[in-house]
């Protein structure tokens, strides 16, 4: 089964970030654009890549699983309603790396049955970021989680700050996702070493 490179795994909305956070030492970084027109979008991955490249970043591209085949982007992210539409054999047929959302058991098990490299859980607290579904899960259902997938990697997303990672560590996720604790912190780049040293070993 596959590791992840990093313990924690920013989410971000433009480009530049993955050069910031990744000049700061982030190693894993989720690219999510939403609303741009198709040049737009295509001209952020495109610049998104050449970052990640330069600065040793493994990127995930969320949702964008045709223009991540077209752009040579190797990871993608796919909710539970991009599984309704993504051709996964000629994902797979690329060998692509996938990350699926989970939130109920349910898709979980609909996650597993497409053999992803990593789940997600989430939101593991109230997030006021986007508007889900599903309630917080809390940090007891990543051992739920854990245990049911066992080896495959568990990414835990939602409300998490670097206080709670800690937490979601030791209770079995392998990773844990960020977004405004980066991306809206009034130093990114320290956070990113806050991580790092909160992260590593645990």
């Amino acid at each position: 089964m596959s590791t992840l490179p990093q313990k924690f795994y920013p989410v971000v909305d433009h480009a530049q970030w993955v050069k910031r956070l990744g000049a700061a030492g982030a190693r894993f970084i989720q690219l999510r654009l939403k609303d741009l027109p198709g040049e737009e979008l295509r001209a952020q991955v495109r610049q998104a890549r050449t970052y990640a490249a330069e600065h040793d970043v493994c990127l995930v591209l969320n949702d964008f699983w045709q223009l991540a085949l077209d752009e040579g982007i190797s990871y993608i992210h796919l909710g539970q309603e991009d599984l309704d539409t993504a051709d996964m054999p000629a994902i797979r047929k690329a060998g692509l790396r996938v990350g699926i959302s989970t939130h109920c058991p349910e898709e979980l098990e609909r996650a597993l049955g497409l053999t992803p490299d990593y789940v997600a859980l989430g939101p593991i607290w109230e997030t006021r970021l986007k508007k889900m579904a599903f309630g917080p899960q809390g940090v007891e259902k990543l051992r739920e989680w854990k245990q049911r997938i066992g080896t495959m990697p568990l990414v835990a997303i939602g409300g998490i700050t670097l206080e709670r990672a800690p937490s979601c560590l030791a209770a079995g996720a392998d990773c844990v996702s960020a977004v405004s604790a980066f991306t809206q912190h009034a130093d990114p780049e320290g956070q990113v070493r806050a991580w790092l040293e909160a992260t590593t070993g645990v």
